[in-house]
């Protein structure tokens, strides 16, 4: 009998499957969700597991000797790394993280604690694509000439989340092992922002390796039917993965003739139906996972793999801003700004930060690093904006206003600038200063009166008008705002005082509550 020695973290979209796989296997020791909603649900379909609400307890717990991580792509850095450092072997959903430089660390991480970590490149547990590559290797199709993969769907729409990021990472990791790992010499995509601007729901991307194969993948959320297709072209013969079909793979040995030594003639033959053992590739990878924890051997899917599929979604990514505008200021690496936003002369912007379309950077202002800055927004003059920001759609920042680090400021926002305006009254020496804390977000449509100060980490709910200083940590509501509870540092509210103690049930940070408010004891992120 498998030890029952997994944790879960994430029971949303796609963790289901994993609960119900792990529950199958008898591995499942808990599965943890910050939704009290979503453990309901699961354990109406499972109800003799065991289930929490605080991740902080699988890290805890000895029993778990590994995790699986299924929460959002976002968190994926942070809490793999916290399951690493915790002494945890880690299965983590595709991508491994969002950038190459938190993949990186998280292979570093997981080499110095000794631990697996595993990335959920499930189409390389199918048994089509394991069929399809012994087929290549046997000589079958005989030499590659051409890759190219379609996976398309009118299913669910994301309106945060880019396409390329979404689905592509599935064909990339399989071409990247259909030819032996080896990495691209060329990337370019090519895509479209129809639902969301900036946010692309569909994109085909081009690779090119150094072998003279080359390769397009296409993926999009907006096409009337499901398509998931992978074609390899061969100087013998062709191979169709399709994972829709019933029967997953088929083999098409047409023959190219040349007629006189100069025409080239298509020579058709029957397709065959290549006969594969029916098992699901979700129960494979996790039964992979499961023996890499016992023999504490390299997974297939190890994070190296992990990296080269994101070093190729970040090119692809590098060159699809590419050909949305073009940098205004500065060194062509440094920063994006969209070819419709204008940033003044004497502004400053951080390297990797963007600035979409219609937006005005004024003079004598200031923004970090790796900031975004969406549509017609604008800021200045004499303005300051710390490290990694986003400041929404339709957000004025005027001067006087000062935002430090990983500050999120919602679509439509406002900020005022004098307390009591007159349009017939000049009062621009009147102009009262806004300070945001590091780490504060500001909900959609809120507004924030001048000459007040949003402490670290506080959170403003839609819509509220804050008139006075705010607290750190403080969740604020309502017209005026007023606190109506605290929140953690990652976002999630923080429960009941006990003794005037508090822990987070995302990720175990730790609160103290006096009379001056709510201090951290220990933050775990």
């Amino acid at each position: 009998m498998p030890e029952k020695n997994i944790g879960l973290v994430g029971l949303g979209y796609w963790g289901k499957n994993i609960l119900r796989n792990l529950y199958e296997l008898g591995a499942l020791h808990t599965a943890c969700d910050a939704d009290d909603g979503i453990l309901r649900e699961r354990k109406q379909k499972f109800p003799d597991a065991v289930y929490t609400s605080s991740f902080k307890s699988l890290l805890d717990n000895p029993e778990i000797k590994a995790i699986a991580v299924v929460t959002p792509a976002a968190t994926h850095y942070s809490t793999v790394r916290d399951a690493l450092r915790a002494g945890k072997d880690v299965f983590v959903e595709k991508p491994l993280a969002l950038t190459v430089k938190e993949g990186a660390a998280l292979a570093r991480i997981a080499g110095e604690e000794g631990r697996v970590l595993m990335v959920g490149h499930i189409l390389q547990y199918h048994p089509a694509v394991i069929r399809l590559k012994k087929l290549i290797s046997g000589g079958a199709l005989g030499k590659i000439q051409y890759i190219y993969s379609n996976r398309l769907n009118i299913g669910k729409l994301r309106t945060e989340e880019n396409i390329l990021w979404s689905f592509a990472p599935h064909d990339i990791s399989v071409i990247l092992m259909l030819m032996g790992g080896e990495e691209p010499m060329g990337v370019e995509a090519f895509g479209g922002d129809y639902l969301s601007n900036g946010v692309y729901d569909t994109t085909i991307t081009e690779l090119k390796f150094s072998n003279g194969v080359n390769s397009h993948i296409f993926v999009s959320w907006l096409h009337p039917f499901k398509e998931q297709k992978l074609v390899v072209v061969g100087s013998k013969a062709m191979a169709v993965f399709d994972d829709v079909s019933e029967e997953k793979l088929f083999l098409y040995p047409h023959e190219i003739e040349w007629k006189e030594g100069k025409v080239p003639v298509a020579k058709k033959a029957d397709y065959q139906v290549i006969r594969l053992e029916k098992r699901e590739p979700l129960k494979e990878e996790l039964l992979h996972f499961m023996e890499r924890i016992q023999d504490r051997k390299t997974p297939d899917t190890d994070s190296k793999e992990g990296l080269r599929v994101l070093k190729v979604l970040e090119r692809a990514e590098r060159s699809l801003s590419e050909k949305r505008g073009v940098p205004k200021a500065g060194k062509e690496t440094d920063f994006f700004v969209h070819e419709s936003a204008y940033v003044d002369e004497g502004a400053e912007i951080g390297e990797g930060s963007r600035i979409w379309h219609f937006s005005h950077v004024l003079k004598g202002s200031r923004i970090g690093k790796n900031c975004i800055v969406a549509q017609n927004v604008m800021i200045g003059p004499d303005v300051e904006i710390g490290d990694r920001c986003k400041v929404q759609n339709n957000v004025a920042l005027y001067k006087g206003i000062k935002i430090e680090d990983e500050v999120f400021c919602g679509p439509s926002c406002v900020f005022t600038n004098v307390y009591n305006p007159r349009a017939f009254v000049e009062r621009k020496n009147e102009f009262l200063p806004t300070v945001i804390k590091r780490g504060a977000t500001i909900g959609a449509n809120a507004t924030i009166v001048c000459g007040t100060t949003l402490g670290e980490y506080c959170l403003i709910g839609a819509g509220a008008v804050v008139k006075k200083d705010v607290q750190p940590y403080s969740l604020m509501a309502g017209v005026p705002a007023r606190r109506i509870g605290w929140v953690c540092k990652c976002g999630v509210p923080l429960k009941e005082f006990n003794a005037g103690a508090a822990s987070c049930p995302r990720c175990g940070s730790a609160y103290r509550q006096n009379d001056d408010g709510v201090y951290p004891v220990k933050e775990t992120i």
